[in-house]
This record gives C-alpha cells, structure tokens and sequence, in this order.
C-alpha cells in the first residue's frame, strides 16, 4: 500500500446478523452517507443474505486497500482468514457482542468515535493463530465452553428469562460435566496424557489486572499460550471470577499455563466441538495448532510511547 497521506480505498463489510447492527439501524446507506460527510469513498456491502463466503469473496477481490469488517468477532475471523498473505489491510468496526480484537487493539467500540479515528488509524501487524488449516485471532476453547456456548445461543431467544435461564442451565451442566481426556504435545515433544475440564489455546499471552478479563497488550510475541482448566466447580468459577476481578487470576491451582510456537491436541473421538473466536465449530481430531507470527496488518489507533505507563502497554491517541 502506498503512502497514509495518500486517499485510502476502502471496502465495508456489514454483517446485519452481528450484535448490534440492528439495534444501531446501520444500513449500507446510512454508513456511506456518514463516511461521504468525512470526505471518505467507501464501497459498502450489505448483501449477505445468509452468504458470508460469497460477500468475504467479493471484499477481498476489491481494490481497496482496506477491507473493514462490521460485524462481530466471527465476521472479523472470517475476513481475516481470507486476508492471510494479501497486501490489503483489515479495518474492524466493532458490532458486535464481546469484540475481543478491538478491544484489545484500542479500537473505538462506538460507531461515532470509530468513524472520527478511522483516518488516524495506521496497520499494526499481528500474528495470527492457526489450527487444522483455520485461523483464529484469539482463542480456541475445547472442553466444556463450548458447551455452554451453545447453551447461550439456545436460549438467546427467551427474551426477558434468557439471563435467569442461562445460570440455569449453566449451574446444571456444571454439576453434570466430566473432564475430557486429551493427548497434548508441544513444539514437537512427547504427547501427555491429561484429563481436563477445558483447554484453551491463544494467540499470544492474557494479562493480569485489575478489572482486566482476557486482555492483552502484545499481539506479536509470536507465541501460543496454552491454559489447561483441571477442574471447574461452581466454587471454581467464583473464585476465579473474583482473582480476575482483582487482577491475579494465572496463579490459580486450577490452572495451568504454558507457551509454545506449535500444539498437537488428539483425542479418542475422531472430532472435537471447539469454540473458535466466539463461533462453535467442530473439527476433525488431532488438532494441529501454529502461530503465523505478524501475518495479518490490522487498521488500529498508534502507539504513544508515555513514561507514565507501564511498558508494554498502549495508549490511543486523539483522532
């Protein structure tokens, strides 16, 4: 791509099945009336119709040179996904329900303020995760949060009773889960046999603090991090929900951590039900894990260096 003070191309993707589209009442037009106020050429697709493959398809053959995805973090994935190698740029315009990439990118998760930063914003290469050939951007999950995923979805629909309903069905699969034998090898070592609650594999390392739940600040370590949950009782969740809240969660008995650049999961049953980036999938056993380090440019607000804070982290400039 050539110069930032050169015009940008750039090509939005409006995933309306996303969190917060329709409760925005985000239309293709509204979004290029908003963007040709700021002087901004997009091209805006809102066509899915139940085809994302096809929409990513026409968003990646474009000329633009940024390709924003306005969705959730499973739209983001699947763009993302189609990016890996392309001289293009991915833009995230978060609208969706956890946004764990923009959050951690300091991405603006208010439409307002995003558009406000979208020209400040410069492309920060970040690595990217990969397993059996898919890519994710934060985590895989297999074990029991993919169940109660899936159980969260079921229920979304029951309106006013969905929070009630979820705890639950929460507490019930909670007392019914048993742990699920795995066989894990690292960085092409022994395989070990364990018997887990869950195993989540992330790219790159969450951090400890106050108020932090799944953050992180380095996204280019070039390193998988993996979390092994032994066991998980109610007692568990309280806890760890509470260590979290304080800011000291990774020294838990019930958890262990490591990192490595590649990962073998195998299991008896010849597929796994994973959660992926939010979205549950299931994939064919072993599941072979790498790290692409720095293989994908994402449009995020720069980095200012500050002796007041830590190093390390981030701090977003005003647009």
């Amino acid at each position: 791509m050539g110069s930032m003070m050169t015009a940008r191309r750039y090509y939005f993707l409006i995933n309306g099945n996303s969190g917060s589209v329709a409760a925005l009442g985000l239309t293709a037009d509204r979004l290029r009336d908003v963007l040709a106020a700021r002087g901004i050429a997009a091209v805006v697709d809102a066509e899915l119709e139940g085809d994302l493959a096809g929409a990513v398809a026409r968003a990646t053959a474009s000329d633009a040179d940024i390709v924003v995805a306005a969705g959730g973090d499973g739209t983001v994935t699947a763009l993302a996904g189609a990016m890996l190698g392309t001289d293009k740029s991915l833009g995230i315009l978060p609208l969706g329900t956890a946004n764990m990439l923009a959050r951690d990118l300091n991405i603006p998760l208010d439409v307002d303020t995003w558009i406000e930063a979208l020209e400040a914003m410069q492309p920060r290469a970040v690595d990217v995760g990969v397993v059996n050939g898919r890519i994710f951007l934060h985590k895989v999950v297999v074990g029991l949060l993919p169940a109660l995923a899936a159980g969260r979805e079921y229920i979304r629909g029951e309106g006013g009773g969905a929070i009630l309903g979820y705890c639950r069905f929460f507490v019930r699969r909670l007392a019914r889960t048993r742990r699920i034998a795995l066989s894990v090898s690292t960085d092409g070592g022994l395989p070990h046999a364990e018997r887990l609650q869950a195993l989540a594999i992330a790219s790159n390392a969450y951090e400890e603090g106050v108020g932090m739940f799944f953050s992180r600040s380095k996204l280019d370590a070039g390193k998988l991090t993996l979390y092994r949950l032994k066991h998980l009782t109610l007692g568990d969740v309280i806890r760890l929900s509470l260590l979290m809240i304080a800011g000291h969660w990774q020294d838990d008995e019930a958890l262990e951590i490591e990192e490595a650049q590649t990962v073998t999961v195998m299991s008896r049953k010849p597929a796994l039900k994973v959660m992926l980036d939010g979205e549950v999938e299931t994939l064919t056993s072993p599941l072979e894990f790498a790290i692409v380090p720095q293989g994908l440019n994402i449009l995020a607000p720069p980095m200012l260096s500050d002796p007041g804070i830590e190093p390390g982290t981030t701090k977003e400039l005003a647009p």
